[in-house]
């Protein structure tokens, strides 16, 4: 999760790595369901969409937990590098059980796909490649790749069942809130609470991946 180029106490960054690392622990106990789902399924796809998705929540959580963690700066500095790359690696792998699952074969469902990690590389490369210091630009690009669904809202509603549905927009409203606590510089622990919006919008994605994602919605 990136960071805003503003300063944080001590216990502010405590807190940061504290919750940071909850995410982590629940991103790697979400790893235990999501493979054994994998494998019951028999489908080769199905195992590696549920893997993608568990493993982009494990370098997310991960990446921001040594972050926050760290505090020599020449160090801190580069970890900020894969932080914030390690957010188009889990948007890339949130789509991916649905595109190639919940509309396997169809061309929505390849064009969401290709067109959404071709986005993640470009910025992942972006991200650990070149000085980045427009955050608030970041954010928005973050946002609009989560909410391009939008463009493909009715073939998604069609493939995926409205309790699917539910988990997915619930967790991208959690992830959306959370961004005012993120861009925000008067809340004290706003980082910490952003954290917990991020968290919450994991844990509502992984019940829609682990309940509804497959190629009958």
């Amino acid at each position: 999760m990136p960071i805003e180029d503003l300063p944080q106490t001590n216990r502010e960054e405590r807190a940061n790595t504290i919750t940071a690392g909850m995410g982590l622990l629940l991103s790697a106990a979400a790893l235990i369901p999501l493979g054994y789902a994998g494998v019951v399924s028999g489908d080769t796809l199905t195992i590696v969409s549920f893997a993608g998705f568990g493993l982009s929540l494990i370098a997310v959580y991960l990446s921001s937990s040594l972050y926050h963690l760290v505090a020599r700066a020449e160090l801190k500095q580069r970890l900020l590098r894969f932080d914030h790359a390690a957010i188009y690696l889990l948007i890339a792998g949130t789509y991916t059980p649905f595109t190639l699952l919940n509309l396997h074969g169809t061309w929505w469902g390849w064009s969401m796909f290709a067109g959404v990690w071709a986005l993640a590389t470009i910025g992942v490369i972006i991200k650990l490649f070149a000085i980045e210091k427009l955050t608030k630009v970041s954010t928005a690009t973050y946002l609009g790749m989560g909410w391009l669904v939008l463009f493909a809202i009715k073939p998604f509603a069609a493939a995926i069942s409205t309790g699917g549905l539910v988990w997915l927009l619930a967790g991208g409203v959690a992830y959306t809130v959370g961004v005012i606590f993120f861009v925000s510089d008067r809340i004290p622990y706003g980082h910490a609470i952003w954290h917990g919006f991020v968290v919450s919008g994991s844990a509502c994605h992984a019940a829609a991946v682990l309940n509804y994602a497959g190629y009958a919605s």
